[in-house]
């Protein structure tokens, strides 16, 4: 596995300070840049983190901001064989993004039995901040909880009660159902059933007649990426949503989206903790990020973007790179950028910030590329995330 060094800046003139451990800081970037969730964070990511860094000037307390990025591949022991690596001969200081939950579960672990910072962005597991919550590690964009509170008490409001659940066959897939079930069934809905498949699964028919066959009102997708975009479009060849049952994309952003199509997305509601089309700053960064990558950010790479930012100003606060004070900074300062405004970080790790729930334009609302969202309500991070007193986080004292 070949890591790529992708982007320093040196301070001109300038010594690094006895402060910062190795003369450098250096950020990695681990997530997937080839499989289902190429889209979804991917390459993106690293292209946020690095304008994070620039944005930030290039160095921290005197010292240069280095980034580096690899490929898990959505393997927890690749990953883990990474970061190891980074820690061990490449002096990498902290990791984010992380996207895939067997991944972001297995190298918080391992980097908390290194006395590393992990930043989780594009990983869903609400246990990151829960059971197998540690000291330096921390959940930035959203999680299964908050997707189910958003997208899950939407539909059902709208007389959504009865579920069946077409979930991955791994961690992330597990939560988001789990998750969504009890948000459901507090509401007075029912889950009539689930079905697993394999990640990066091809053909989806017949998970998806089960799901017909099941009665529901809804079919939950507790699925992400490529797996989402294939079974709606498998969906529509078997007249799913023709014949009344309705489709809830559980975790679905804006790449998706795009990926799919306004013809066959329109109508889907979903939840996403970011949106560039929202105010005068995000659209700003949203113009940016589409110079550079062709596409517009959702909420990982916005999020991934704050993360990096966050992180740099911990340093700067604490004066030092270690990393004991560091989180201590970034468990005690706001965070209030172009992704979260006013938002608070949990003693879990938890960043506390609003949600969005949105349904998808129809190609005739849409006024141009990426305008696909119309914003249906506001949710406060207090009440998207499991509160640190419920979280089972053991850092939380109650």
């Amino acid at each position: 596995m070949t890591t790529v060094a992708a982007f320093a800046t040196i301070a001109a003139g300038t010594s690094a300070v006895a402060e910062i451990s190795d003369d450098v800081v250096k950020i990695g970037i681990l997530n997937d840049q080839s499989g289902v969730y190429a889209d979804f964070g991917g390459k993106g990511s690293y292209e946020a983190a690095k304008m994070a860094v620039e944005d930030f000037g290039g160095n921290v307390s005197g010292a240069p901001v280095e980034v580096v990025t690899a490929d898990h591949q959505n393997k927890a022991d690749i990953a883990s064989n990474i970061a190891r690596q980074w820690y061990d001969t490449e002096q990498v200081d902290a990791i984010m993004e992380l996207t895939t939950s067997s991944v972001a579960l297995a190298v918080q672990a391992l980097s908390d039995d290194m006395n590393k910072i992990t930043v989780t962005t594009g990983a869903a597991t609400t246990e990151l901040t829960g059971a197998q919550c540690v000291p330096n590690g921390f959940h930035w964009a959203y999680d299964t909880h908050a997707l189910a509170v958003g997208t899950g008490g939407a539909l059902v409001e709208q007389g959504g009660k009865k579920w069946y659940f077409l979930t991955a066959d791994y961690a992330f897939g597990y939560s988001l159902e789990e998750q969504t079930g009890k948000f459901a069934e507090s509401k007075g809905g029912e889950v009539v059933g689930s079905v697993r498949h394999p990640l990066a699964t091809n053909d989806y028919s017949s998970f998806l007649l089960q799901a017909q066959a099941s009665g529901a009102d809804v079919i939950g997708l507790a699925n992400a990426g490529q797996d989402t975009q294939n079974a709606i479009k498998q969906a529509a060849e078997f007249g799913i949503v023709q014949s009344g049952q309705r489709l809830a994309a559980l975790l679905f952003t804006l790449s998706e989206v795009h990926g799919l199509g306004l013809e066959a997305a329109q109508g889907l509601s979903l939840t996403e903790s970011f949106y560039w089309d929202r105010t005068d700053e995000t659209r700003a960064f949203g113009e940016r990020f589409m110079e550079r990558t062709g596409s517009m950010p959702n909420m990982v790479h916005a999020a991934t973007y704050s993360a990096v930012t966050q992180y740099l100003k911990a340093i700067e606060a604490a004066g030092t790179d270690a990393t004991e004070e560091v989180s201590a900074k970034m468990h005690e300062m706001p965070v209030d950028d172009l992704f979260a405004n006013g938002a608070s970080v949990g003693k879990n790790g938890r960043l506390y910030t609003d949600v969005y729930l949105m349904e998808v334009k129809s190609p005739e609302e849409s006024e141009g590329p990426f305008d696909y969202y119309n914003v249906l309500a506001t949710i406060p991070g207090e009440e998207a995330f499991i509160s640190e007193a419920d979280s089972g986080c053991s850092l939380v004292s109650n």
